[in-house]
């Protein structure tokens, strides 16, 4: 989110006279600025003794890191699609549905698992690789941590995930109304849901990392 400038000058101007942080979220909130301006404005300066504010490092564009985030989340896309994939010709295998049993031979579960373990073989050692490519370097660096690339894709996979959360919910409610839960429709939601809680739980706590006061 961008910072008023003006905003900026002000929270520097007041903290170099020694005004609390308190009374100027205070005084920023009567004058109508929202929570979130003034939380950030002064998230901008660290909280230290010091005779002068002290910036802390803001998010940046690196092209090098756009390449990694963008290798490491599509790889993270296409081994998570994958692996649900597996699992489902697996669960239509051990549960087949009556009415596909004439349209699915061999060959196309066959073909299916195939494509599956292909992709996972290829995508997953990279997202791997990769994902300890860029923890390395924020532990090397913490301030990379603040890349916009990073941010913004995290993001958009907590999107995602959520997404594919609440349709997998709305499936199962949908359902469960209908009277036409089978063992192998649980199967599948739960395949569903475990994948994307799993990852939308994982990025959810590396984002709170972020927040002033959570673990590094």
């Amino acid at each position: 989110m961008a910072i008023d400038e003006e905003l900026l000058r002000f929270v520097k101007d007041a903290l170099s006279r020694g005004v609390p942080r308190p009374s100027i979220e205070d005084a920023l909130r009567r004058a109508g600025w929202s929570a979130t301006h003034i939380h950030s404005a002064l998230a901008g300066y660290a909280d230290v003794e010091f005779p002068v504010p002290v910036p802390r490092p803001r998010p940046y564009w690196s092209a090098r890191e756009a390449f990694l985030y963008l290798i490491l989340f599509s790889t993270l896309y296409i081994s998570a699609f994958h692996f649900g994939s597996l699992l489902f010709a697996f669960i239509d295998r051990a549960f087949p549905d009556p009415a596909m049993r004439d349209l699915r031979n061999a060959s196309w579960w066959a073909s299916q698992i195939r494509w599956s373990i292909a992709s996972l073989v290829v995508a997953t050692p990279v997202f791997l690789y990769v994902s300890s490519l860029t923890g390395r370097d924020v532990r090397q660096d913490p301030a990379k941590r603040d890349s916009k690339v990073r941010r913004w894709l995290t993001y958009v996979t907590l999107f995602i995930a959520a997404t594919i959360l609440i349709g997998d919910f709305i499936t199962l409610v949908y359902n469960v109304l209908g009277g036409e839960l089978t063992v192998r429709f649980l199967l599948k939601a739960a395949t569903v849901g475990g994948i994307a809680g799993a990852v939308f739980t994982y990025y959810l706590r590396d984002l709170r990392r972020d927040e002033p006061g959570g673990a590094r």
